[in-house]
């Protein structure tokens, strides 16, 4: 039996939740171009990566079916950012040159409407800094 955390009702509503933060995203501009990126050698997920205008951006999304609770951007805890963190810098480790880059978390509610989600978009998200030195030199990715 399935834990209340890992219910597949709630699972379905988080990914609907990153379904609609994706073409949100769209619409606000960014260019999406992974989703679900996990990396070999870390443990955990980015839900979604994209570029707002020429900044690469790793996006954590929260999803919640009620504002009852702690806001959703809060459960971007330290644990989660450093898991965060590592997997971003395994992706970064990938590409030919690293670009400016930053975390944002997006809150998507279904409380007042469900078939009208409520999105916000936290920029910059203060997260621990991932140290460039660690990362592979060109031609070790």
């Amino acid at each position: 039996m399935l834990s209340p955390d890992g219910s597949p009702a709630r699972q379905r509503t988080g990914r609907r939740g990153e379904e609609d933060a994706y073409f949100y995203l769209r619409h606000l501009g960014y260019i999406m171009v992974a989703r679900n990126f996990r990396s070999p050698r870390r443990r955990g997920e980015i839900d979604l990566i994209g570029w707002d205008k020429d900044v690469l951006c790793f996006i954590e999304v929260k999803t919640r079916t009620t504002r009852d609770v702690k806001p959703a951007q809060t459960a971007v805890d330290g644990d989660k950012q450093r898991a965060l963190a590592a997997v971003a810098r395994h992706y970064l480790a990938r590409l030919p040159t690293i670009p400016q880059w930053r975390f944002d978390v997006v809150t998507v509610y279904y409380d007042e409407r469900p078939s009208q989600p409520q999105f916000e978009v936290f920029k910059n998200l203060t997260c621990r800094k991932i140290d460039n030195s660690r990362l592979p030199r060109k031609g070790f990715a």
